[in-house]
């Protein structure tokens, strides 16, 4: 079979927005392109794919769609190679810098806040405490390779894990409880739903407002059925992947449009 007149640099008229799609494809897939490259501006890269602006725009849209580039408006902005998915498995109880270690991914975190705060009536409920009962209140940017993946507020009983905040909050919740209090979480149930950035939401993860996010809030336990965390995650689904392994126990409820129940029972 022939290569690509457009992929091999043999440019040609009258190409159709298919065939532009495959070339610009091709050259992401081969690696020609990287994660996060800019592919230029509209018109210097129709020129050079000898193809009209018109036509480029349609295959743009259709690798948007696709989430194999995104394009960003205004000033600076342009047309980058999309950063590949992160996949975020639901059979596994696992923090969130592991799972980007596990997948070649450099983990970062931003602290937000750390506090005591009252827990409300929802957050007493999860937690069975009483409300006004004091939980530790941890907001934390989660970043993927430098950039922005998720937004996390997690509570936590606070006379289960005293001076928790006076311990390093950059890495995983889980592994500091499990090393400084001897409690593994053990069962966690999650309900994802769709959601849409807010202008704070989009303006942390470095996003349009209105974007899409995959909102999980988890209720974690331990091996005595304790609660021990109870947590809102905002991800960004343009970089996110929803997994789950029906093995190990892993169980899929019927809930309503858009929201997902999940058990999942914890692993090392």
């Amino acid at each position: 079979m022939s290569a690509d007149p457009l992929a091999t640099g043999s440019i040609g008229s009258g190409r159709t927005p298919e065939e532009v799609r495959r070339a610009l494809a091709g050259r992401i897939g081969s690696g020609q392109l990287h994660p996060g490259q800019r592919l230029g501006a509209e018109r210097a890269l129709a020129a050079e794919l000898g193809v009209s602006r018109a036509t480029l725009r349609q295959a743009l849209a259709v690798l948007e769609e696709g989430g194999v580039v995104r394009r960003v408006p205004g000033r600076g902005g342009g047309t980058f190679v999309a950063k590949g998915k992160i996949e975020r498995d639901l059979s596994r109880i696992v923090g969130v810098p592991a799972l980007l270690r596990s997948q070649g991914v450099v983990a970062g975190t931003r602290v937000l806040s750390a506090r005591l705060t009252a827990a409300d009536d929802v957050t007493a409920q999860a937690l069975r405490v009483r409300p006004g009962d004091l939980v530790v209140d941890l907001v934390r940017i989660r970043l993927a390779d430098g950039s922005p993946f998720s937004l996390e507020r997690a509570k936590l009983p606070a006379k289960r894990f005293p001076g928790l905040l006076e311990l390093p909050l950059g890495g995983s919740v889980y592994e500091l409880i499990e090393e400084h209090f001897g409690t593994e979480p053990s069962e966690a149930v999650e309900r994802i739903e769709v959601a849409l950035a807010s202008p704070d939401e989009a303006a942390i993860l470095d996003i349009e407002p209105g974007s899409p996010l995959m909102a999980i809030t988890r209720t974690t336990t331990d091996g005595d059925g304790e609660p021990i965390e109870f947590s809102r995650d905002l991800f960004r689904a343009d970089r996110t992947r929803i997994v789950v392994r029906t093995e190990g126990g892993a169980r899929a409820v019927p809930g309503r449009a858009q929201v997902v129940e999940l058990r999942a029972q914890g692993s090392k």
